[in-house]
């Protein structure tokens, strides 16, 4: 009887060690998964509530070939069902079992991203949000004064408020939640520029830096010439000259400019034309970037109230007109 009972428990104790060694196995053996056609992942969508029966159906629909059960079942036993995230998540060829709980559990979605370029206006910024991959376009119908209603700004003009830089979001992901990160990335970069300002600066509030910002921004070739863009504008802004800067007057003709600026352009007085009109114009033209904030707050100490392009993106600045007059014929008209 003995033997008889020691032998069930080999038997038992061996089946143990076969059946852990299988599911150990199986834990780290990668899944196969029925890609689609052209695609190197498989999308799994968990949605918010979902048990760990219904991860591990979705997980199989998605295209893992695996057992749903020995999936669940695996879930179960981790003690971390529970500990499941909703999410957008890919899986990749290699992925196991194990790797597919971390995922789920660590709450690794799926991140696309959107980048915004300094120097973009607020319509650029749109058509961005609008091509960008599986971000919900929640903003496309609304008009900019109920987006910046919607971001708690109401009565602010959207122009140059969100700060240019790549925003990752998950699949699904509202474009109004990335345009909430951006003006508050603004907010703070200007909070900061505005504590660094100079003693000397013309400008009165953060409002005024930002606008300037976004000159010097849409005015700046090459960046070694920033912070002199900052300071011929600054310059002018204490004498009360006006700026006289294209970029504005661009901005103020909208949809009807047709690439080519013209002389008619340049006297036609609008709020945005800054040759008719002196200081500052009423609100931003462009989004700016760190070092153009950095350029209007603390410009370089310069003389120069004049700069002309070089034509290889460099600028040539000068003290008075004279100057100013022999560079615009020798790098503008060739003489």
């Amino acid at each position: 009887m003995r033997r008889v009972f020691t032998s069930l428990l080999t038997l038992l104790l061996t089946g143990a060690l076969l059946l852990g060694g299988a599911a150990l196995w199986w834990l780290n053996e990668p899944m196969a998964l029925r890609l689609p056609a052209g695609s190197q992942v498989l999308d799994l969508e968990v949605e918010p509530g979902t048990r760990a029966s219904g991860v591990a159906e979705a997980v199989v629909t998605s295209g893992a070939e695996v057992p749903a059960l020995l999936l669940q079942t695996w879930f179960r036993l981790s003690g971390q069902a529970k500990q499941i995230k909703a999410g957008s998540y890919e899986l990749v060829p290699g992925t196991t079992p194990r790797q597919l709980l971390s995922m789920l559990v660590r709450g690794e979605e799926a991140l696309k991203s959107v980048t915004l370029v300094e120097g973009w206006t607020f319509a650029q910024v749109r058509q961005a949000l609008l091509k960008a991959e599986q971000l919900t376009p929640d903003t496309q119908a609304l008009e900019p004064n109920l987006i910046m209603e919607k971001l708690g700004k109401p009565g602010l003009h959207p122009e140059g408020r969100f700060f240019p830089d790549t925003y990752t979001y998950a699949k699904g992901a509202s474009d109004l939640a990335v345009l909430k990160r951006a003006a508050r990335a603004m907010d703070k970069r200007l909070d900061t520029a505005w504590a660094l300002r100079s003693p000397d600066s013309p400008l009165k509030s953060p409002e005024q830096a930002l606008i300037l910002a976004s000159i010097v921004e849409k005015e700046t070739g090459k960046a070694s010439d920033r912070a002199q863009i900052g300071g011929v504008f600054s310059n002018r802004l204490r004498i009360g000259m006006p700026l006289q800067t294209d970029p504005t007057v661009i901005y103020g003709l909208g949809a009807q400019f047709d690439g080519n600026l013209r002389k008619r352009d340049l006297q036609a007085d609008t709020p945005y034309n800054t040759y008719t009109r002196t200081g500052l114009p009423p609100t931003p033209i462009a989004m700016p970037g760190k070092a153009a904030l950095l350029a209007a707050v603390q410009p370089a100490p310069t003389k120069a109230l004049y700069f002309v392009a070089r034509g290889d993106g460099s600028s040539q600045f000068s003290a008075n007109l004279d100057e100013h007059n022999r560079a615009v014929n020798k790098y503008i008209r060739g003489k």
